[in-house]
């Protein structure tokens, strides 16, 4: 993975459009930073702000009277974790995620994966997008690909939908989907501890192989397993789009289905 990150990493020291700026410094996507500007909330150094003009370093950008800093650009990942590594950012872990990573810039995980299940992992250093997607009361969706031991019956797909008793609660309902003898997707919009694995022992399933394939509107696709890719912008605005309403007060509790 280390060619990878020579390769990709750029540090960013030029110019930077100033909606790009604005969405970078974790404000708002670069379409609603459009706004701001035309508004003229923005300024850049007490002059409006226009729009496609360019920031440079040193420059002072202000949101009304907020001072926005962009002091390090904002990373966000997505990443194919496989089975083994611990979602953990202690790097005594031998097999930790951030010593898997070995990324230039500290950046943690949006929610964990156990450690025997693989797939798509958020890692950024925006503690911002983190508070917004697990705090367990904004609901937001989590997909994930799951294979058990035992033929999928009708029964255990009503139920896992329903909600299974676990952890002293009962999971939400959720979106549940045969596409296989084995093999079915779920839909989830909590993330209690082992929560999939828990749902499917209490119906007396073992799971066999868990995949994590989509958070919010970021999917895993093609990516290989052990390999990571910069989040695109236009994945950015679709996901800012979706948490801007969002609670970022700090999420409680572990979330590692």
């Amino acid at each position: 993975m280390g060619n990878q990150i020579q390769n990709e990493f750029r540090t960013k020291t030029g110019p930077i459009r100033l909606n790009k700026y604005l969405s970078e410094a974790g404000v708002c996507s670069r379409r609603e930073a459009d706004r701001l500007i035309a508004s003229g909330r923005v300024t850049v150094d007490g002059h409006p702000g226009e729009t496609g003009m360019k920031v440079y370093p040193g420059q002072e950008v202000c949101v009304g009277k907020r001072v926005v800093s962009r002091q390090d650009e904002m990373i966000v990942l997505a990443v194919n974790k496989p089975a083994g590594i611990v979602c953990t950012e202690d790097r005594r872990e031998r097999n930790s995620i951030v010593r898997f990573l070995d990324y230039p810039v500290r950046v943690t995980y949006v929610g964990r994966l156990d450690k025997d299940s693989r797939g798509l992992l958020l890692m950024t250093n925006n503690g911002d997008i983190i508070n917004k997607i697990m705090r367990a009361v904004n609901q937001h969706e989590k997909e994930y690909k799951v294979t058990v031991d035992h033929p999928l019956t009708s029964e255990f797909l009503e139920r896992m939908a329903e909600g299974i008793p676990i952890l002293d609660t009962v999971t939400r309902p959720c979106r549940v989907q045969k596409i296989g003898k084995y093999t079915f997707t779920i839909i989830l919009t909590q993330g209690l501890n082992r929560q999939i694995r828990r749902m499917c022992e209490a119906l007396g399933y073992q799971v066999k192989d868990l995949v994590r394939t989509r958070i919010l509107n970021i999917e895993l696709g093609t990516l290989k397993e052990g390999e990571y890719r910069r989040v695109s912008d236009e994945e950015l605005d679709q996901l800012y789009a979706r948490i801007k309403d969002s609670s970022n007060d700090p999420p409680g509790g572990r979330h590692n289905p």
